[in-house]
């Protein structure tokens, strides 16, 4: 068929580029052994390119979209309109007209076509924009083909298109545009198959729409259609809707909407046993693919006809068991309050850092509990352990056990969810020397690591790090490390289950954990209220501070007056702290060491918001605070009967929980430190890579495993694909939602609070800090765009440590991640803040600037007109 055409039986997935994703997939799809597709060809990208040339203004609109920003609607719609005028009025040249039409004589001169653009972008299996070019149905004649072949090719430049390309980053000279021309049936039904359910993710279910007519009436929601779920070859859900229209070919060409009798409304479009067919046909279409597929359908003559099929891209991967046994997972990234992806480097150290085996998949981390709910004993602990830190993990997980049928039930063979590192042993005495000696060592053990590690290179780095690994696994599981934390929770839960018994108050500990010694994450909030002391009194460098982009910034500081003192100032912060970053638990983060500016905004906002001292002043009343609420509390038990005994208990327990609590945040910190370590080594290992030409760039390595990197060091050479193919999966990645809790079968269990005592309206979530404030919510998803004023509320996706410092300004804080004992929430009690977590949605449910009430002891936020 020349150059220009290819028919379905010639084509390919190989033939991506020639013929777009929706030409690839018919192509593939004719190929696979009992699936009919209508017959057709396709106009490929070289008719396009060559249409291109011939319209040589297109050019200059061409360059002028390259400085055009995307939310400039009125120029996309100005210049995306000329370019699809210029298009669709470029005459095909005869010797192209004759190979497009050529096929007809084949496949019927006078016979209904359906027109689709097939974009080389479009069905790619991590852009997802169907629908971003046109389709036109019942094309008739060799004249209307050739004219909507051009529209096709002119769709490509509609505004919608042109948009998502800037936004996107696609080159739009280098998306080309290949036509499928299709024969037309006329069916009894169509509708669409996806071979998961696209609601729950569940891989074992196929989920049917069906309706009368063309499925176009599905397609633009001009119809209700009827739904199926079909399981192992059953039906097992099934909702028949009222179908009042249905769309049909029209005999003069396009079509035309007719509507359906009243007896008909009410009939199923297909029968059970054809359900069940085409989900057997998904199922073989699906294996030919290898994912699960999106696929829309005809039944012409009680046999189904398979008109296009793509990949489902919103469905979160399944972490890779390969047992073929059942197993459930949950997200780790929501007890690190990290639930971004992390790339390759940063996932696998952090499983070689973990005390237990991680899974990963979608750029996030898993660990299997499957064996933990297996039986009775260790399905109670590791309800209760998970279900502290977060209710709607432990509800997620009793849906699965309601269900009876998912995991084996096995006898007791001893606990269930074991911290790493093995249950702590007897309990400790409440000595401040403990933990004052644990975070000694480790300061030691870093020095040490610092000094050691400058030696290393090549090969003998990487194994460095691996036996610095270990060491560290070692001494993070020091069972004193382990028992002053598990002290500290044990208190914890003691003080809020008796205060409550003994006195009806709600949270105790909350209050009393203010301004506790140790606290590292918390002292780094207030140090950067020393930092804005140091620079608030020279106005020169406070104006240069607004205005600083360049990461080089502080060397420039000295020639300002007073730029000496903000630089040491600075420096002495990034000394103690500039390991840390939001979403530090991924190595290939860039520290605030080396993007110093994204301090800038925090540091002027305090300058502008606080008096010299807040950070001492801040704290001293946080101690007060803890102080009177215990000589309270104290006081209130003694006055109870047998109260002398159950105040002592009180006090024992106040102390302990002071002593211990701080150091919660410590073996993170001393994680990241040695990250940061690792990191600089790493990289200057890496720019040698550079040098010698196995390397494009430095951060190339982030895309590569631990373990792949060794190799790469080893033999000098690396898979330029994979890096590629990495960081298109990375990018996929950042569109997907991480669930708390997934099934082997893909199935995404959403847990819920099941409360009835909350306002009509009001968002449910864990109580971490008690108090109820009232004010503006500020919705900030990057920190670096942190606008804040004194009393508001930051509501957010999740803090780790390293939005610290932005807790020393705001009055409440509202996360859609967290627990009870996640970095935030220990952050909040300490600073006083009424905080609630695990808000599902919260930064889609409230409005940057809406006035919401948080109710920190109560665990829900009201909404206020």
């Amino acid at each position: 068929m020349g150059g220009y055409v290819l028919g379905f039986q010639e084509i390919d997935q190989t033939q991506f580029a020639l013929v777009g994703g929706k030409g690839a997939h018919l192509g593939e799809l004719s190929r696979i052994e009992g699936i009919r597709v209508p017959a057709g060809f396709c106009v490929t990208t070289g008719a396009f390119q060559r249409i291109m040339a011939e319209a040589r203004s297109i050019d200059d609109g061409l360059d002028r979209l390259l400085y055009v920003k995307p939310d400039d609607r009125e120029a996309i719609r100005a210049l995306s309109a000329e370019i699809r005028r210029t298009l669709e009025a470029t005459a095909i040249p005869d010797d192209l007209a004759a190979a497009i039409t050529r096929p007809l004589v084949r496949l019927g001169e006078q016979a209904a076509y359906a027109v689709r653009s097939s974009a080389t972008v479009e069905d790619l299996p991590t852009a997802s924009f169907a629908g971003q070019q046109d389709t036109y149905l019942n094309v008739v004649g060799r004249a209307a083909i050739l004219q909507h072949v051009s529209r096709c090719w002119a769709s490509l430049f509609t505004e919608r298109a042109v948009t998502y390309r800037l936004r996107s980053g696609f080159d739009h000279r280098k998306v080309h545009m290949a036509v499928v021309v299709q024969q037309m049936v006329s069916p009894q039904a169509a509708g669409i198959l996806f071979t998961a359910d696209p609601v729950t993710g569940s891989r074992k279910v196929a989920f049917v729409e069906a309706t009368f007519g063309l499925g176009e009436a599905l397609v633009s929601g001009m119809v209700n259609a009827d739904i199926y779920k079909v399981r192992d070859g059953e039906i097992v859900a099934k909702a028949v809707a009222k179908k009042q229209l249905a769309i049909h070919a029209s005999p003069a060409g396009g079509t035309q909407t007719h509507a359906i009798g009243p007896e008909r409304q009410q009939q199923p479009a297909l029968t059970d046993a054809q359900v069940v067919r085409l989900a057997e046909l998904g199922r073989r279409i699906e294996a030919h693919f290898g994912r699960p597929q999106d696929i829309e359908w005809c039944l012409v003559d009680d046999a189904f006809q398979i008109v296009q099929s793509r990949p489902i891209t919103t469905l979160f991967p399944i972490p890779a068991a390969g047992d073929g046994e059942n197993h459930v997972y949950v997200s780790v990234g929501h007890q690190q309050m990290m639930t971004d992806p992390m790339k390759p480097l940063g996932l696998s150290l952090f499983q070689l850092t973990a005390g237990r085996p991680m899974y990963e998949a979608g750029g996030r981390l898993f660990v299997d509990v499957t064996h933990g709910l297996a039986s009775p004993a260790s399905r109670a602990s590791t309800l209760e352990v998970l279900g502290k830190s977060d209710p709607l993990i432990r509800d997620a997980l009793q849906t699965i056990l309601d269900r009876g049928d998912f995991i084996r039930s096995v006898p007791d063979e001893g606990p269930g969810w074991v911290p790493p590192g093995g249950a702590p042993a007897t309990p400790i005495e409440t000595d401040p020397a403990i933990p004052a000696d644990l975070i000694a060592r480790s300061q030691a053990s870093i020095a040490a690591l610092k000094r050691d590690i400058e030696t290393k290179s090549g090969s003998a780095l990487l194994d460095f790090i691996l036996a610095d690994l270990e060491e560290r696994k070692r001494t993070l599981l020091d069972p004193r490390s382990l028992q002053v934390i598990m002290a500290a929770f044990e208190a914890t839960w003691w003080l809020n289950e008796q205060l409550q018994a003994w006195l009806g108050e709600k949270n105790a500990a909350d209050t009393l954990t203010q301004s506790v010694p140790h606290n590292v994450t918390s002292e780094m909030g207030l140090a950067l209220l020393d930092v804005a002391d140091a620079i608030r009194p020279y106005p020169d460098v406070v104006a240069f501070l607004q205005h600083a982009e360049s990461e080089g910034f502080l060397d420039e500081l000295t020639k300002l007056a007073g730029g000496r003192e903000a630089r040491d100032a600075i420096r002495a912060y990034l000394d103690n702290y500039g390991m840390r970053c939001a979403g530090e638990i991924d190595i290939t983060r860039p520290r605030w060491s080396e993007r110093p500016t994204a301090l800038l905004p925090m540091i002027l906002g305090n300058i502008k918001s606080f008096e010299p001292g807040a950070g001492e002043r801040r704290f001293e009343q946080g101690r007060q605070e803890a102080w009177k609420k215990e000589q309270e509390v104290l006081e209130r038990l003694r006055a109870l009967p047998d109260g002398e005994r159950k105040a002592q208990e009180a006090k024992r327990m106040i102390d302990r929980v002071r002593t211990f609590v701080g150091y919660r945040e410590y073996p993170k910190y001393g994680i990241v430190c040695r990250y940061f370590v690792y990191k600089q080594a790493l990289l200057e290992e890496a720019e040698r890579l550079v040098v010698g030409r196995v390397l494009r760039e430095k951060e190339d390595i982030f895309y590569l495993t631990f373990q792949e990197l060794h190799e790469v060091v080893r033999a000098n050479q690396v898979d330029d694909h994979l890096i590629a193919r990495r960081k298109d999966a990375f990018r996929s990645y950042q569109a997907l939602t991480p669930p708390r809790v997934l099934t082997s079968d893909g199935e995404v269990i959403t847990g819920e609070y099941r409360r009835d005592d909350l306002p009509v309206g009001a968002l449910a979530g864990l109580p971490v800090s008690a108090g109820i404030i009232e004010g503006r919510a500020r919705v900030i998803l990057d920190m670096a765009e942190a606008d804040l004023e004194a009393g508001d509320i930051l509501v957010t996706a999740y803090t780790d440590p390293s939005w610290t410092p932005l807790f020393v300004a705001i009055k409440g804080l509202v996360t859609e991640v967290g627990g009870l004992m996640t970095h935030g929430a220990v952050i909040a009690r300490e600073y006083g803040l009424p905080a609630v977590v695990g808000v599902e949605h919260a930064t889609r449910l409230i409005r940057d600037g809406q006035r919401i009430r948080v109710h920190g002891t109560d665990g829900y936020v009201e909404l206020l007109p």
